[in-house]
């Protein structure tokens, strides 16, 4: 039964739109171009941009046949290469593609350019070294992606017209979609780039906090891991389904839960004594100073919740803003109870630390009232397990 190639091009090219990876869609066009055209081999010389050069990215067919992957690399300045991205062979040859008899024939017939036979000489020998039938380029705009190399078809006989038209469209739509596919991983590489930035930046807010604060070094990176352990064991215990964003979200609030004291003056938080009720309602306002710094990054709404709320308690008698009960974020709640647990087991001028153990006797005492009771139960079986 003969193929229809205009409802296998629709069939590839819609499976091309939703493929986001370049190597997964080279694989998927390889391996279709040997199913239908029943070639010895297809393989694919893809552009690199880092190293300027086309390299044998991806080859399909039976053993022995196919050309080993990463065999060839021919640099953009190669008269192969060049002969397509001039275009010299679309005055030659129908749809752009070269076909070794067809071009044999047209040298051997004379005419033409010195120069345009001496690379088409050229062509015909890079297709013998790669045993190719058909060498055909994959243009995107003034870009040449791509050159797709066929072997001769199994059955010894000549591409058919249906057959050509069907591989000459195939290999525009595949340079559209490796064109999207790089796009997509660009974008994908750049938003990687700038978390990374952020995380960075982040850690050294955090960092900044630390070093205003005499008292409190290493408070910061204590709290997140044991908000992160929590937020873990919550979910586990729960078997519910916590998203990663949630996971993303408590680490940048944890991290910057402190960032307000910035605006504490440092005679404050660094003072050996205790302090007057002045200077505790100073301290008091870091939770929202916190919130307003971050306020102007629109994408950290639900991390800004965590830093504006981390002080509310469950009795609804915290600050700043009297919440209670399950009216508190998860994200403050998570961060309250380990922020609390730290700050029991970290000596102050003017009070010693607790042990683990007489802490977490006061997170146990205090839960339902300053602190959430799930998340302290959460909490104190993490402590048992020995898992913080």
């Amino acid at each position: 039964m003969p193929i229809d190639y205009k409802r296998e091009l629709e069939n590839i090219a819609n499976s091309m739109i939703l493929m986001h990876e370049p190597d997964e869609l080279l694989r998927i066009m390889l391996r279709t171009v040997l199913q239908k055209l029943k070639v010895r081999h297809a393989s694919i010389l893809l552009f690199d941009r880092q190293k300027q050069s086309y390299i044998l990215t991806d080859s399909r067919g039976s053993l022995g046949q196919k050309i080993p992957v990463g065999f060839a690399r021919i640099d953009k300045d190669d008269p192969l290469i060049i002969f397509f991205r001039k275009l010299h062979n679309r005055a030659l040859f129908h749809g752009g593609a070269v076909i070794a008899g067809e071009a044999k024939l047209r040298l051997l017939s004379g005419g033409g350019e010195n120069k345009i036979k001496e690379l088409l000489q050229h062509v015909l020998y890079q297709m013998e070294t790669f045993d190719t039938e058909l060498c055909l380029p994959c243009p995107f705009r003034d870009e040449l992606l791509a050159l797709l190399l066929l072997g001769r078809k199994n059955d010894g006989r000549d591409f058919s017209t249906a057959e050509l038209d069907f591989i000459f469209a195939l290999a525009s739509n595949m340079a559209m979609a490796i064109k999207n596919a790089q796009l997509f991983c660009d974008l994908e590489s750049e938003l990687e780039k700038k978390h990374q930035l952020f995380a960075r930046i982040t850690i050294a807010l955090a960092a900044a906090i630390e070093a205003k604060d005499n008292y409190t070094h290493g408070h910061t990176a204590r709290v997140t891991n044991l908000s992160l352990n929590i937020a873990q064991k919550l979910m586990e215990e729960d078997k519910g389904e916590l998203q990663d964003k949630f996971f993303e979200n408590l680490h940048i609030a944890s991290l910057l839960h402190d960032i307000g004291k910035i605006g504490i003056p440092e005679y404050i938080l660094n003072k050996r004594g205790e302090l007057t009720i002045g200077e505790r309602n100073r301290i008091k306002e870091h939770p929202q100073i916190g919130a307003t710094i971050l306020q102007p990054i629109k994408e950290l709404d639900e991390a800004i919740q965590g830093v504006r709320h981390h002080h509310e308690r469950f009795d609804g008698r915290g600050y700043p803003d009297g919440l209670k009960g399950e009216g508190i974020p998860l994200i403050a709640s998570i961060i309250s109870v380990a922020d609390t647990f730290d700050a029991m087991t970290t000596e102050r001028p003017y009070r010693l630390s607790l042990s683990r153990n007489d802490a977490a006797l006061q997170i146990e005492r205090v839960s339902g009232r300053q602190l959430n009771p799930r998340i302290t139960e959460v909490f104190l079986n993490l402590l048992e397990e020995g898992k913080t």
